[in-house]
């Protein structure tokens, strides 16, 4: 489509700059030259190219926007106030300070518009990817008989990154995937601008990054502004590379944008300076004479401005959706079932008979956990279709194929191992690539309601860290299977071993760790998971067989152990003392059997133990304060934890007259039987542990 662009969208543009200048000048402190120079690209895609709606962000057939240049923010809160997108002027002005709308990075669930929370440089591109992967798989699962382009779940995703997004290595590994997976209804404008916090990138970054996302499978365009003749912002030539991407369907594309940051800021464009940093006074009067804006007048916008970008962005938005609903109506009149999907799926529903697919493990049989999260994952894959996952080239150890549902993969990408390749398929290949896949997960829940996991070794959750702790932040929920849950993995030795992974992973604000421990508790706690959708999740599962346990039907009475349902309540009590207990015994995973045998001991001298199976400590901090007291009575000073990773967690739920069975050192290489003997994870050890609590508790 030919690119109409006016005085009065050359106006809007030059507005943006001088808000981008007020605004940091203002609060003292930002990064004001990339939202200035950037202010014709944010304003071609909202104004100009993107199917969004002002007054719905959460239409379902839009466009995806992900500025992942997040400290760039005012690029796009600019943008949602000119749009009318939730912000106002006095959201601008208010840049940054305390309980604004307008943070220095964009947050998702913060404010109205924003897909995701983009601040560590790379996550955005790389959690981009994840979006295109979701439209991708949601195409298939809703509406696969369409034709190309056709279809009301035929949408962009599109990115503006810049040099340190592609410095990043998250987006070298999302990048390759993204390639290698097709996805061309990816589009990322990279705004090369050649400018860091320590000025000219040339001093630590001078690849050929065309070279670079060629070979990883993307088509590459280039658009200079920076001419032989001077600066020249060249728009029709950077809506015709826009255009070429989209009809590019087999490739995700780059669009190399060669801009100067800071435009039009006589003596500071280009350069360092105006990168993170206000201009000051003289240089922000001088943009705005140049621009022809008063000097002496702050986030000056003509009410013309305001009538333009409202009332255009209004006008496309009402015949994009009156387009796009007739799509809709057909699709939902023709597809009743998947519309009935479609529609659980909005509703964040999960079928009413979950429960019923539960596979059943037999007491007395020894079933390691990640096996048993295997059999449950494929029992319930017939009855939740957008349930969908895979590993970082560890299926066989995480146990993370859904057999039979093919791999999300182009189909000449299929192998004699991996037979069935389509954008239906429901295994997902993320290679060698942990923290890629984790941004990835991110981006696939954002985008809709399907429900993605992603598979690895717990100790390999190092690599992951940014993109939980985002997950955790915005609130959203990627599944992470995480096996090899402790030293008892063996024979790996301690590079591959976990010691303080549960502890930190625990110590992220809004992030549930679930140690199920045994093959019944991590079939139930697989639907509890499955009907949380407010935080992200890891399960850490273990490499060992473990005993099935021989359970009741409800709580915990007399020899009988409690069904493994109470997994929900985060933590519960397994194993009942008679009267009293004189001391409580506090576990979780593979440890829990070491409890139970503990307890054994202890009655056998007299003194009643009660075990508490304790999967999630995230759970039972949810649950009422008369629960958890239930079951751990303040009045029981004597207890022990017992849990084969770094005492940190526990010390406040023992307290002063508590012992932890921990190791907060590295472990070492044999089976992972001599390993628990020698590391002191023994009944033996927890009875002896116990006596000592019940002694300090005196």
């Amino acid at each position: 489509m030919a690119l109409e662009w006016t005085n009065d969208d050359q106006q809007a543009v030059d507005t943006a700059r001088v808000l981008a200048a007020d605004a940091v000048e203002k609060v003292g402190n930002g990064h004001p030259g990339t939202a200035m120079s950037l202010a014709p690209v944010a304003h071609l895609l909202f104004q100009k190219v993107m199917d969004r709606d002002p007054a719905d962000d959460q239409w379902v057939g839009r466009d995806r926007f992900i500025l992942s240049v997040g400290h760039s923010s005012l690029t796009q809160y600019i943008q949602l106030y000119l749009t009318g997108t939730g912000l106002e002027k006095a959201d601008i002005e208010a840049l940054r300070t305390w309980g604004s709308k307008t943070p220095g990075h964009p947050e998702y669930g913060h404010t109205k518009g924003v897909e995701i929370t983009t601040g560590p440089l790379g996550q955005g591109l790389a959690s981009a990817v994840g979006f295109a992967y979701a439209q991708r798989y949601e195409r298939q699962l809703f509406d696969p008989a369409t034709p190309e382009g056709e279809s009301a779940f035929d949408h962009y995703t599109y990115v503006v990154a810049g040099d340190g997004d592609l410095q990043e290595g998250v987006t070298s590994e999302a990048g390759s995937l993204a390639g290698h997976q097709r996805l061309g209804r990816l589009i990322a404008i990279y705004d090369a601008n050649e400018i860091s916090i320590e000025d000219d990138v040339d001093i630590s970054f001078t690849e050929d990054v065309k070279a670079r996302y060629e070979a990883y499978g993307w088509q590459v365009l280039e658009v200079s502004w920076r001419t032989p003749e001077g600066y020249v912002e060249d728009v029709e030539a950077l809506h015709a590379a826009i255009e070429q991407g989209k009809g590019e369907l087999e490739k995700p594309t780059l669009i190399i944008l060669r801009t100067i940051i800071g435009w039009p800021a006589p003596s500071k464009q280009g350069t360092g300076k105006i990168h993170g940093s206000k201009l000051g006074g003289d240089e922000v009067a001088a943009v705005k004479q140049v621009l022809g804006f008063d000097p002496e007048q702050s986030f000056e916008v003509a009410d013309s401005v305001i009538e333009y970008t409202r009332g255009n962005a209004a006008q496309r938005a009402t015949a994009s959706r009156e387009a796009w609903q007739a799509r809709f109506d057909a699709w939902a009149a023709a597809e009743p079932e998947r519309k009935a999907l479609f529609d659980r799926l909005q509703a964040g529903e999960v079928p009413d008979d979950l429960a019923d697919a539960l596979p059943t493990f037999e007491a007395g049989t020894e079933v390691s956990t990640r096996a048993a999260s295997g059999k449950v994952l494929n029992a319930l894959a017939d009855v939740l279709p957008e349930l969908w996952g895979g590993s970082a080239d560890l299926a066989e150890s995480n146990n993370t194929t859904l057999e039979g549902k093919g791999s999300f993969v182009p189909a000449d990408h299929a192998t004699k191992a991996w037979p069935q390749g389509s954008y239906a398929g429901r295994t997902l290949h993320f290679g060698i690539r942990e923290h890629a896949m984790a941004a990835i997960l991110n981006g696939i829940v954002l985008h809709g309601n399907t429900r993605p996991y992603g598979g690895t070794f717990l100790i390999f959750s190092d690599y992951q860290r940014p993109a939980l702790r985002l997950a955790a932040l915005m609130g959203v929920h990627p599944i992470h299977v995480w096996t090899h849950d402790s030293i008892a993995l063996g024979e790996d030795g301690p590079t591959h071993q976990p010691i303080e992974q549960l502890a930190t992973l625990r110590a992220i604000p809004g992030f549930e760790v679930v140690r199920p421990s045994d093959a019944n508790e991590t079939a139930w706690a697989w639907k509890t998971i499955l009907e949380r959708r407010d935080q992200p999740v890891g399960i850490a599962l273990t490499r060992q067989n473990l005993p099935v346990l021989e359970r009741g039907e409800g709580e915990a009475s007399g020899d009988v152990l409690a069904h493994a349902s109470n997994v929900a309540k985060g933590a519960y009590v397994l194993a009942e003392a008679e009267g009293t207990p004189d001391v409580l015994l506090i576990a979780t995973g593979s440890e829990v059997q070491l409890a139970l045998q503990a307890r054994e001991q202890l009655r056998a001298e007299g003194v009643q133990a009660r075990v508490v199976a304790a999967p999630s400590l995230e759970w039972f901090a949810e649950q009422s304060a008369e629960y958890r007291e239930s079951v751990l009575p303040a009045a029981v000073r004597a207890r022990v934890s017992v849990e084969a990773g770094s005492a940190l967690t526990w010390q406040g739920i023992v307290g002063d007259a508590g012992r932890t069975v921990a190791i907060d050192h590295f472990g070492a290489s044999a089976d992972w039987q001599t390993l628990f003997r020698e590391f002191g994870f023994t009944a033996e050890a927890v009875v002896e542990a116990a006596r000592a609590s019940i002694e300090a508790a005196r």
